[in-house]
């Protein structure tokens, strides 16, 4: 992420004459040099010269497009820029895009304004001719209003530059899948071509064989070296240790580990997929050796579940660098009580560290799906405070992200016999509305789950994607809900066309 761009392009024209031209360039240069060093922006902003002319604007649309390491532009009209002059820029124009309403400065100098100050700093109408062409074109994009020092300005760009670095990583990630999905589970299900064509992502099939033998080609020294590392990254009790078979239970899990990194980065794979009912050659279920996989980045999806780990990979880009992490996430079992009714969130296994609220406990256990063994794997619970689990199912003629913002809390007291790592939840605006909202929208029991990632950036992503979003927060009522959803399946299907 260190490499990637957003590009800062000022829309003027020749009218306004020279001497007006470099003090809109001066002022463009400033807010760039201004934003930057906020150290709030998840990728450099980088001034590119004003754009006066129709062909100056194809042109920086056309080298944005061949950039790799530009993911996105914010556009601004300092002046007045005619807008059919952005016509064929647009239309070029392939990556996402940010429309700044701003102007240079915040308050008016009442004593000195005159015409010439009116002329150079006309945002407030100029940006206005820029929106309708992207309205007319029906342009996705987002608008964000405000003084350019505004901390919710800054917010907001940092929001979009994140959904925007989500989007490049959508566009070139690559997911392999061992083996098939959980039989006869329906949501885990998929069009793949669909998915490429519509969020760029490739999904890749390997029979577990592929796995098994990199992960056999481990030596036992490299496996030894791993242990160290869980003895610095994790609580081990010195009996697990000095137990020759749960030493072992580790050794497994370090060779696992290892033999799963080695593929993914040789494949340059960011996410990847497996399934407990397809695990012949391997020692068992990956526990450990996944949730350290998510943690340094990957995305992950249990049970064949490629759209969650897409969707579990791109939240970790678009999180990195905040406090917190993101997660593989199922809604397992609920809470109800008189005070307010709750979901514990876990897994078999797969549950990244990352969101945890202290150093996680590594403990062996046994696992009792599928191939039954005792697996090594880390036990913590989810820090507490905001978090949104994100959902994205194929509709069968299109895609659907579907969004419910929760408030992690601590558990009220220990689970001393749970051998797996968990979330406790209360979602927004309760229990009883959340959950039917996401089963009338069609959500699955899989989720991607992120304290890191908000809602107007899984918004600002879907929106570049061009599916349909649906968001369940405290203003939900299941009667707009419904009405929603009705008016999207319309829209999403005009939009589609014949």
């Amino acid at each position: 992420m260190s490499t990637k761009q957003i590009w800062f392009v000022t829309g003027s024209q020749h009218l306004y004459g020279p001497k007006v031209l470099a003090e809109v360039a001066d002022n463009s240069s400033a807010i760039v040099n201004g934003l930057n060093e906020t150290g709030k922006l998840p990728a450099t902003l980088i001034c590119k010269p004003t754009v006066k002319t129709p062909e100056e604007i194809y042109t920086v649309c056309q080298q944005a497009n061949n950039d790799a390491n530009c993911v996105g532009l914010v556009l601004w009209m300092h002046t007045f820029s005619p807008a059919k002059m952005w016509i064929a820029g647009l239309n070029e124009l392939q990556k996402p895009w940010l429309h700044l309403h701003t102007q240079f400065h915040a308050e008016l100098p009442w004593d000195s304004i005159n015409m010439n100050y009116m002329n150079t700093h006309q945002s407030a109408h100029g940006d206005r001719e820029f929106g309708f062409i992207g309205t007319r074109m029906r342009k996705e994009r987002k608008v964000v209003v405000g003084h350019w020092q505004s901390p919710h300005v800054v917010e907001q760009i940092d929001n979009w530059s994140r959904a925007a670095l989500g989007w490049a990583e959508s566009q070139s990630l690559k997911i392999a899948r061992f083996g098939d999905n959980m039989r006869h589970v329906a949501v885990t299900e998929g069009d793949k071509v669909a998915a490429q064509i519509t969020f760029g992502y490739q999904v890749h099939a390997y029979g577990v064989g592929d796995l098994a033998d990199v992960v056999n080609s481990i030596s036992e020294s490299q496996a030894q070296a791993q242990i160290d590392l869980y003895q610095n990254d994790y609580e081990i009790s010195a009996d697990i240790l000095a137990d020759s078979y749960a030493r072992q239970m580790l050794i497994n899990e370090a060779k696992l580990e290892l033999g799963m990194e080695k593929f993914l980065t040789d494949g340059g794979f960011g996410a990847f997929t497996n399934c407990f009912e397809n695990l012949t050659g391997l020692t068992g279920l990956l526990g450990l050796a996944t949730q350290r996989l998510m943690s340094k980045g990957f995305g992950y999806g249990g049970e064949g579940d490629w759209k969650t780990s897409a969707m579990v990979r791109i939240l970790k880009v678009m999180g990195a660098g905040r406090d917190g992490g993101a997660s593989f996430m199922e809604d397992y079992t609920y809470n109800f009580n008189d005070k307010v009714d709750q979901i514990l969130g876990a897994h078999m296994l797969e549950i990244c560290p990352s969101i945890s609220a202290a150093k996680p406990r590594l403990e062996v256990h046994r696992h009792t799906i599928g191939v039954k063994c005792d697996v090594a794997r880390l036990l913590f619970n989810a820090m507490s405070g905001p978090a949104i689990c994100v959902s994205p199912i194929d509709m069968g003629n299109r895609f659907r992200i579907i969004v419910n913002e929760v408030d992690t809390v601590d558990l009220p007291e220990g689970t001393p016999n749970l051998p797996v790592a968990s979330a406790l939840w209360q979602p927004k605006p309760n229990l009883n509305v959340a959950a039917a909202a996401w089963i009338i929208a069609g959500g699955a029991h899989h989720s991607a789950y992120s304290q890191q990632v908000t809602t107007d950036m899984i918004e600002d992503y879907a929106d570049m994607a061009g599916v349909e979003t649906v968001v369940i927060d405290d203003g939900t009522e299941i009667r707009q809900f419904k009405n929603e959803l009705r008016q999207n399946s319309a829209y999403y299907a005009l939009k589609q066309g014949v």
